[in-house]
């Protein structure tokens, strides 16, 4: 059992679909979960230039407003073809003047790999940035990475973000065609929280 059974985590994110995927992670460790949003939490400007970066700036935000431990994750794709954008602003390329279109954001990718006739198969990464903060001050930050390739036009109905055109290495589906627990088995924030795992363990 491990030593955090029955603590309460803060999950420093206002995204649902990662809230969902971390509440499903957490579940065998005993570990109490909560978001940003039932704590009325803002979201805290993102100004670095590395994952590892603004996952730091949202946790000791989340912290400093709660006193909770918390768990902060900055995560997004980088595509080889387009030196290693969108990076850090994956979610950026998904915004308009009314909330987020990720759709908006794959085609975007698709046609900038188009516009640099990036050959098949073209090449990206999920990647998943945690950061564990606690009120005494310890800090300690995990990573994954999922390899795999982007495939037009989208494919599947489950999942979020740029799951649709995203097939990982060893697999012929993208991950919106995974379901819950087979894509939590091989994500990027996976891999990640199984560094985590070992150090809660």
């Amino acid at each position: 059992m491990s030593a955090w059974a029955g603590r309460t985590l803060l999950i420093a994110t206002h995204n649902a679909g990662k809230l969902q995927e971390m509440r499903a992670l957490f579940a065998p460790l005993g570990i109490i979960v909560t978001g940003a949003a039932e704590h009325g939490l803002p979201e805290p400007a993102e100004t670095e230039e590395s994952f590892v970066g603004n996952a730091r700036i949202k946790a000791r935000a989340a912290m400093e407003a709660t006193g909770l431990s918390v768990l902060a994750d900055d995560s997004g794709i980088t595509v080889d073809g387009l030196d290693g954008a969108p990076g850090v602003h994956t979610a950026d390329w998904a915004e308009t003047g009314a909330g987020r279109d990720f759709m908006q954001a794959m085609r975007r990718t698709w046609e900038a790999l188009e516009a640099r006739n990036v050959p098949e198969p073209r090449r990206a990464q999920f990647r998943a940035t945690l950061v564990l903060l606690t009120p005494e001050g310890d800090e300690q930050v995990f990573e994954g990475v999922a390899p795999g390739r982007l495939v037009w036009p989208p494919r599947g109905a489950l999942g979020h973000g740029y799951d649709p055109m995203f097939i990982p290495d060893g697999h012929d589906r993208t991950y919106a065609e995974m379901d819950f627990a087979e894509k939590n088995a091989i994500s990027h924030r996976a891999r990640a929280f199984a560094a985590l795992e070992a150090a809660l363990a």
